[in-house]
């Protein structure tokens, strides 16, 4: 039998604006399947045994989400809804959101959820399509954790090779792991392309580098207890003060994680994804998206998820 402390939260941070895409592509359904992206990861988080979920939005899809999405999805499900807003900010620097023009970042994403968050949670992206083993492989490793143990965050890696694009190249963090498969740090490159079977990527400097064809890449699907937030609220208040007087940079969670492993008051477990990883950045690859898609649930997968209609 379950209790408050075997709860695992299910967070989507669904509030990015999508300009590259084009529109809101947390909406765009998958055509075959009359479902989001993340209708499809909540699908596979509660065939791990997740029940309780956090769907993080802006305040311009608020309506649309409990309109549409919201009705369709699995029956027994606890929903939350966090919306990010530019002007949640500490009162001291208030005169920083008249100026803001778009969110301040995932960081600052994440912290709208702290109110619905005890416990352990998985943090998704709502346009990453990440696996059913995903979510598997997580669950098992914060629920083993001992209480007190230092490596209680957790982040699944994805092979470098079966997150790359035919449409060109991609920008990805690439994982740094020690022997102890704990992250030591993750290096972000651009353009990363894999040509006459060599992988490189233009490094910090713009400078192409090769990169190994064993690496995990990092998409952005960790695994937290919730003193994570108090990281979070720190770091925020100090990059307002430091960083962000101008209000155009963003408060990245990535960046956060890398500073308290530096300061070394967490670890982070890095777990191997078994599964392909798929995204889009651009309209032009949901097609071929949506191909994959509808052969991963093909004869079974989504219908298994009961709406509340």
């Amino acid at each position: 039998m379950s209790t408050e402390q075997d709860k695992l939260t299910l967070v989507i941070l669904a509030a990015g604006l999508g300009t590259r895409f084009g529109g809101t592509k947390q909406l765009a359904q998958i055509v075959g399947l009359d479902r989001t992206i993340m209708e499809l990861s909540i699908c596979d988080a509660m065939q791990a045994g997740i029940s309780h979920l956090v769907l993080v939005i802006n305040q311009n899809i608020k309506t649309e989400i409990e309109n549409d999405v919201l009705p369709r999805l699995p029956k027994g499900l606890d929903v939350k809804l966090a919306i990010q807003d530019s002007k949640n900010i500490p009162k001291k620097y208030k005169n920083f959101a008249i100026e803001r023009k778009k969110p301040w970042g995932t960081g600052h994403a994440l912290l709208a959820a702290k109110p619905y968050v005890s416990g352990k949670a998985i943090v998704i992206t709502a346009d990453d399509y990440y696996g059913k083993s995903a979510y598997k492989l997580l669950a098992k490793e914060l629920l083993t954790q001992k209480q007190g143990n230092a490596s209680q965050w957790s982040l699944v890696g994805y092979p470098i090779l079966d997150t790359l694009s035919d449409h060109g190249g991609v920008n990805r963090g690439i994982c740094q792991v020690n022997e102890q498969h704990h992250l030591k740090q993750v290096i972000e490159f651009l353009d990363i392309r894999y040509k006459k079977n060599k992988l490189s990527g233009l490094n910090s400097a713009q400078i192409r580098e090769a990169i190994s064809t064993d690496s995990l890449a990092s998409m952005t699907i960790w695994g937290f207890d919730d003193s994570l937030f108090d990281y979070l609220e720190q770091g925020f208040s100090e990059f307002l003060s430091t960083y962000d007087n101008a209000v155009e940079r963003e408060y990245y969670l990535a960046d956060q994680i890398q500073k308290v492993i530096d300061t070394e008051q967490k670890k982070v477990t890095v777990l191997r994804a078994s599964e392909y990883w798929l995204g889009m950045t651009y309209r032009s690859e949901l097609n071929d998206i949506t191909k994959k898609l509808n052969q991963i649930f093909k004869g079974s997968g989504i219908d298994s998820c009961q709406s509340n209609k």
